[in-house]
C-alpha cells in the first residue's frame, strides 16, 4: 500500500492536565540534571565549554503545569495515523506531537513501549509530562515544556513524491522555531524524521534537543550503541567516565541489572556511525540511526530497585510492564547547550524502525562482537548511505509549505512573527492562531500600553525576552505594566530593579496579591524569611477578598499561592499563620495529595506527630511529585524510625 496519512481519535484513560499555574515561576528550575562547577575539572574542553553555556535559571515564559490528579477517565485524544505496509506510527499533536506507537505489521510488534494511560507526572522543565513513545525535547536540559501542549501539524508533500506529516512550533524558552517531519517512504521498515531548528534572531542562541524513545524492557533487553565507554551520570548529580558494558561488576547495558535510576551517555567515537538499538532476549528490537550533526546518544534506566519500580508504576497502571528510554541528542550529553549562530539552523535526520540479530552474539560475553553484529544488521537494512540520501531529499523539501492543516498549537509563534516579521518557509504561524493570551501583548505591540486589566480573573502570562522587555519600559506605568516589567527584568537578572517595578505597581494597585507575591518570592531568594512571609500573608489576605468565585482560575490561584504561603510561613516560624492560611483554602484543595502532605508539615510544627503519622497511615498521593524528590521520606523520618512504607519510596539514588 501507499503511505497514508489519517485523523484518528485515541481513546485512552487519561488524567487531564489541568489549568496553568497562574504565577510566574521565578525560581530557580529544581532540574536534577547538574552538577557543581568544580566537577568540571578533567572534562574534554568542548564538553566543559557547553555545560557552562547558557543555563536556564527559570521556565519563564513558560507557566508551570501542577494542576493535574491521578484520577483517569476515559479520554479521546486527537491523532494523526500515519502508515504503510510494513509500519504504523500514531501520533499526538495535542501532546507535544508524540508518537504514541509505532507498529510493526508484519510481527505485530509495538517498537516502542506504549503506555496504555496518559498519567502526568511531575519531569518536565515545567511539570507535567508523562511517559512512553517516541518524544521531541527542545529547550534545555530536561523534558521540554511543550511535553503536554498542542503544536502544528499539517501534511506535506513528501520526498518520493508521497505525503508526510509535519510538526512546528515556536519554542519559548528560546525563542526558536522548530520542526519535525515524519516521512514514511511507501515500501519502507523505517520512519525518517526530519529535524530543523532555526535562529532567526540576530544573537547566538543556545539549542538542546535530545529525541527520547521508550522502549520495552525485560530481564532479556540490551541496549547496544557504538561505544566503549560512557559518561555516567547519577541522581547524586555526578558526571563520570566509565567502561562499557561493565562498571562496577554490572553489564549496565541490560537495563534491569542495575539497582537505581541513572543515565549512561555513549562515547560514540568521531566518524562512527550513530546509532542505537534495544533489543530483546531473542535479538528482535528498534534501532534509531541518524545523519552525523545528532552525534549523542544515551541510556536512560530506572533499574530494579523499589524507588525505580515505584515510578514505573507511578507513571502507568499496575500489570503494566517495564520500560527503559534510549536517546539520541545533539551533544555527548543533556547536560550540554550547543550555541546556533545568528541566522543559522541545525537541521538533521533521523530513522527509526525494527532490527532483528543473532541473539547469541547480542547476548554474549563480548561486547564489541554484539556491537558489530548489530551494526551489521543495520546496515544490511538500512545502510549508512541510504539515511544520508534520505536527509538530502528531506532537505530539499523542508521550505515547502504545509498543505491540509491537521492541528493548531499556540499563538506564540504568530506574535513574534507579527513582532518582527521573520520569515520562515514551511512553518507558517498564521495570525488566525493568535488568541486571548496572546491578545494584551498584541495591544501593547500596535497600541504601546496593555488593556485594562480584569480584575475579576489573577494576571495572563508574561512575555520576558529583550524586545518585550523594551516595550514595557516605554508603556505606560500601570500596575500591570509594573507586574509584567518585573518579571521580565527578573528573568534578565536585573533583580532590584525587578523589585522596585513591583513596589511602584504595588502604591497603586488595586489587586495587589499577584505583586506582593513577586516581592515575596524575591524577599525569600535575598534570604529574609520574615520579609517573605509578611508579604505572603498580605498576599494570600488579598486574594481570598479579591477571588470572586472557586471556579477554575481562582482554585489555581488559591492552590498555588497557599502552598507557597504556607511553606514560607512554616520556614519563618510562623505555625499560627500558616494554619490561618490554610483554613482559607478550598476543602477541594486540602483534599489534594501535596496538601496532605503540607497538612502532615503543618502538624509537625504543632508538635502533633501523632496526627501527622496518621495522614500517612491513611494514605496519600502526591500526584506532582518532582522527580528525584525526597519530602516523603524526608517527612517520614520526622515521624518514626520505622522503614518507608513501598507506597511512599521514590528515592532515585543510593543513601550517603
Amino acid at each position: 500500500m501507499a503511505t497514508t496519512v489519517r485523523r484518528a481519535v485515541l481513546t485512552l484513560p487519561a488524567a487531564a492536565t489541568g489549568p496553568e499555574n497562574p504565577l510566574p515561576a521565578l525560581r530557580p528550575l529544581d532540574e536534577m540534571h547538574v552538577i557543581d562547577d568544580r566537577d568540571r575539572d578533567g572534562l574534554p574542553r568542548d564538553m566543559a565549554r557547553q555545560l557552562g553555556h547558557a543555563p536556564l535559571a527559570t521556565v519563564l515564559p513558560v507557566r508551570t503545569l501542577d494542576g493535574y490528579g491521578r484520577e483517569r477517565t476515559p479520554t479521546d485524544l486527537d491523532a494523526i495515523v500515519i502508515e504503510n505496509d510494513r509500519l504504523r506510527a500514531t501520533v499526538l499533536p495535542g501532546l507535544g506531537g508524540r508518537i504514541h506507537s509505532l507498529v510493526h505489521k508484519p510481527t505485530g510488534r509495538d517498537l516502542v513501549y506504549a503506555n496504555p494511560v496518559l498519567q502526568p507526572a511531575d519531569f518536565a522543565l515545567n511539570g507535567a509530562w508523562f511517559s512512553g513513545g517516541i518524544e521531541w525535547n527542545i529547550g534545555a536540559t530536561g523534558h521540554t515544556t511543550l511535553s503536554c501542549a498542542p503544536v502544528h501539524a499539517a501534511v506535506v508533500p513528501a520526498p518520493d513524491g508521497g505525503e508526510m506529516v509535519r510538526l512546528w512550533e515556536w519554542e519559548r524558552l528560546r525563542d526558536l522555531p522548530f520542526q519535525v517531519d515524519l516521512w514514511l517512504p511507501g515500501d519502507s521498515d523505517f520512519l525518517h524524521v526530519g529535524v530543523r531548528i532555526r535562529n532567526p534572531h540576530e544573537h547566538p542562541a543556545p539549542v538542546y534537543w535530545w529525541s527520547n524513545i521508550a522502549v520495552p524492557e525485560d530481564e532479556g533487553t540490551r541496549v547496544l550503541a557504538p561505544a566503549d565507554e560512557a559518561w555516567h551520570f547519577g541522581y547524586e548529580r555526578t558526571l563520570n567516565r566509565v567502561p562499557m558494558p561493565e562498571t562496577g561488576g554490572v553489564d549496565r547495558t541490560y537495563p534491569l541489572r542495575s539497582d537505581y535510576p541513572a543515565d549512561y551517555f555513549y562515547e560514540v567515537p568521531d566518524g562512527a556511525r550513530r546509532w542505537i538499538a534495544s533489543l530483546d532476549g531473542e535479538g528482535h528490537g528498534l534501532v534509531q540511526t541518524s545523519t552525523e550533526l545528532l552525534r549523542g546518544r544515551k541510556l536512560f534506566l530506572w533499574g530494579s530497585g523499589p524507588g525505580g519500580r515505584r515510578w514505573q508504576e507511578w507513571l502507568t497502571e499496575p500489570g503494566t510492564p517495564g520500560y527503559a528510554e534510549i536517546q539520541a541528542g545533539l551533544a555527548r550529553t543533556q547536560l550540554e547547550h550547543v550555541p546556533l549562530e545568528p541566522g543559522g539552523e541545525f537541521s538533521w535526520l533521523e530513522s527509526y524502525g525494527p532490527l532483528s540479530a543473532d541473539p547469541a552474539t547480542v547476548h554474549g560475553d563480548d561486547w564489541a562482537a554484539a556491537r558489530a553484529e548489530t551494526e551489521q544488521r543495520l546496515a544490511a537494512v538500512l545502510p549508512r548511505a541510504d539515511v544520508d540520501a534520505a536527509y538530502e531529499a528531506w532537505r530539499r523539501c523542508a521550505d515547502t509549505e504545509p498543505g491540509e492543516i491537521l492541528a493548531t498549537g499556540s499563538g506564540w509563534g504568530a506574535l513574534e512573527v507579527r513582532r518582527a516579521g521573520h520569515k520562515l518557509p514551511g512553518t507558517p504561524f498564521a495570525e488566525t492562531t493568535l488568541g486571548e493570551q496572546q491578545a494584551p501583548w498584541l495591544e501593547l505591540l500596535e497600541q504601546g500600553a496593555f488593556p485594562e486589566p480584569d480584575a475579576a480573573t489573577p494576571p495572563g502570562p508574561s512575555l520576558v525576552s529583550p524586545h518585550w522587555r523594551d516595550m514595557l519600559e516605554t508603556a505606560s506605568a500601570d500596575p500591570l505594566t509594573e507586574y509584567h516589567l518585573g518579571i521580565a527584568q527578573w528573568h534578565a537578572d536585573d533583580r532590584a530593579q525587578a523589585v522596585r517595578s513591583w513596589e511602584r505597581g504595588l502604591a497603586v494597585a488595586r489587586s495587589r496579591w499577584p505583586l506582593l507575591r513577586c516581592l515575596a518570592v524575591a524577599a525569600q531568594e535575598g534570604g529574609q524569611a520574615d520579609r517573605a512571609a509578611d508579604h505572603y500573608t498580605e498576599a494570600f489576605d488579598d486574594l481570598c477578598a479579591q477571588r470572586s468565585d472557586d471556579g477554575e482560575a481562582w482554585t489555581a490561584a488559591t492552590a498555588a499561592l497557599g502552598r507557597e504561603a504556607i511553606e514560607a510561613l512554616l520556614t519563618a516560624g510562623r505555625t499560627a499563620q500558616a494554619r490561618t492560611v490554610w483554613a482559607g483554602l478550598f476543602p477541594e484543595i486540602r483534599d489534594r495529595g501535596r496538601f496532605r502532605l503540607l497538612e502532615a508539615r503543618l502538624l509537625l510544627a504543632e508538635g502533633d506527630r501523632e496526627a501527622a503519622r496518621a495522614l500517612f497511615d491513611r494514605g496519600f498521593e502526591v500526584a506532582d511529585l518532582r522527580e528525584g524528590a525526597e519530602i516523603l521520606e524526608e517527612v517520614w523520618e520526622q515521624l518514626t524510625d520505622e522503614p518507608l512504607p513501598d507506597r511512599y519510596n521514590y528515592r532515585m539514588r543510593p543513601r550517603t
